[in-house]
């Protein structure tokens, strides 16, 4: 334990320890946001909701994230890190309380929106802190964030699938433990060290959003491979259950919570192996392997091969990371640097819409035509799109920029986070 004065001289956590503890934070965060994709299924079955109401569902998570992380994603650098993180945990909590108390589908948005706002501070916090801990001139925080994040996702949706399937109190269990872990982590988080001074005056709640000229054309260009690796995204989140149960013919939850883990869980490996990729490197390796992956696995749906299936799905999870953040440091490269968190928050403006919006109209879809016509339709946009954003980035392969987006640019910007993270919008150096 050592004394943090920025705290008023409380006992706290080592740094080391305290590093570690924020990065088990962040993957029970994502545990928590992926906890009720097994569970979707039961909901329907038992209140009789459409597949429309279910990506709603779903969508909420996202668009209450986003809606936080414009406003106040970068207010820990002025109120400081533990406040945030407390706040965050808080709502986290009462997410699961709710989740855990539903009685009906109004429950389920309560839930989803108020998980939203947790992540959204305390993921961006938590980001932050990471790497304020980290040791000079090391990655390890924004690899950690990337990390934690994605297998925390693959964990949850495993954890609780495993849960309902096997344990008693299926739509309740996960839930009361969760609230009891989120308990343990508000006694974790007091003992945290706080990592930045509080700033003078009221924090700016103001979002900054802007396209300077040098990245207009490019983030056009672009803006379709955000959308559609997080429209991908989105469809596993929220449909993938469903469609494996369909494909499969079975009732295991823990078969339909698998195809989340399969999407996710290459996510954790795809950081590490990609996490010294140049960015050109990232972003056509990406492209590839997204394009491969839904290929796959739409024509696993066209001949009910559920092998091939999965297979397609670990090779599209593997091409979002790399797309991602091939895309994400193309355009921050581009930037000025007095834009370059302005952009930043484009990026993700465009990448969360794209999580949720699309999800939303395959819910529609499958109201419609079905869920497996409106999978091949799905797929068919995201290859179009990523096919797109790779032809329009090759107009953008300046050597200046290329230089420059190779190295590391900011350490909160330099990975992707997985769907349903934020990295913190930090103003730039």
């Amino acid at each position: 334990m050592v004394t943090d004065k920025a705290s008023g001289g409380s006992a706290v956590l080592q740094r080391g320890a305290a590093f570690w503890s924020l990065a088990a934070l962040l993957c029970l965060l994502q545990f928590a946001s992926s906890a009720p994709s097994p569970l979707y299924s039961i909901y329907q079955h038992n209140w009789h909701f459409s597949p429309i109401v279910l990506t709603a569902v779903y969508a909420m998570n996202s668009l209450a994230l986003l809606t936080t992380l414009l406003f106040v994603g970068s207010i820990s650098d002025q109120v400081g890190r533990r406040p945030v993180l407390a706040a965050g945990t808080v709502l986290e909590l009462a997410s699961m309380v709710v989740f855990a108390e539903a009685r009906g589908v109004a429950w389920l948005f309560a839930g989803r929106m108020l998980q939203g706002i947790a992540n959204g501070a305390a993921s961006g916090a938590v980001s932050a802190m990471l790497i304020d801990l980290q040791k000079p001139g090391s990655r390890l925080g924004a690899l950690m964030t990337n990390v934690a994040s994605s297998g925390g996702i693959a964990l949850g949706a495993l954890g609780a699938g495993l849960l309902v399937q096997f344990a008693p109190a299926p739509t309740h269990l996960v839930f009361i433990m969760l609230v009891i872990s989120f308990g343990v982590v508000l006694v974790l988080v007091a003992l945290l060290p706080e990592t930045v001074k509080r700033g003078a005056g009221r924090p700016s709640l103001r979002p900054r959003v802007a396209l300077p000229t040098e990245v207009r054309s490019a983030f056009l260009g672009l803006v379709p491979a955000l959308i559609a690796t997080w429209a991908l995204t989105g469809l596993y989140l929220s449909l993938g259950p469903s469609i494996v149960g369909t494909l499969t013919h079975s009732t295991n939850h823990l078969v339909g919570a698998s195809v989340i883990v399969a999407f996710n869980g290459t996510g954790v490996v795809m950081a590490v192996v990609g996490r010294a990729w140049t960015v050109e490197r990232a972003l056509y390796s990406g492209t590839v392997l997204l394009m491969i992956g839904v290929c796959l696995a739409m024509s696993a749906l066209a001949t009910r091969q559920t092998a091939l299936f999965f297979a397609g799905t670990v090779i599209a999870g593997a091409g979002f990371g790399p797309s991602f953040s091939g895309a994400l440091r193309t355009l921050t490269s581009l930037a000025p640097v007095e834009h370059r968190a302005e952009v930043v928050t484009a990026i993700y403006v465009a990448s969360y819409l794209g999580a949720s919006l699309p999800a939303i109209a395959a819910g529609i879809a499958v109201s419609h035509v079905g869920l497996f016509s409106s999978a091949y339709g799905y797929g068919d946009g995201v290859i179009v799109l990523v096919a797109t954003a790779a032809l329009a980035s090759l107009r953008h392969r300046r050597p200046a920029a290329a230089a420059r987006a190779a190295a590391p640019l900011a350490a909160h910007h330099e990975l992707a986070p997985c769907p349903g993270g934020a990295p913190a919008l930090a103003r730039a150096a």
